[in-house]
């Protein structure tokens, strides 16, 4: 399953290291997060619960950005 999300990201180089991060974690097959659209494009594997991959997603770009915002 394929879902596009909101978010706000303040620079291009924070958005890659988030959009890194974000593909490492188990449950996602593959991630896009565009800086200049402000969009993240996550294609989940199968069976995984959408919200706990999320939540994990959150917490890795917060890592990176502390202001960062995903609108899910």
């Amino acid at each position: 399953m394929k879902k596009t999300y909101k978010v706000e990201v303040d620079c291009a180089n924070c958005a890659a290291k988030m959009e890194d991060a974000i593909k490492k974690i188990d449950g996602i097959g593959d991630a896009t997060l565009n800086f200049m659209t402000q969009k993240l494009i996550v294609e989940f594997e199968d069976g995984v619960e959408i919200n706990a991959v999320m939540q994990a997603a959150y917490k890795a770009c917060k890592k990176v950005e502390s202001d960062c915002v995903i609108y899910m």
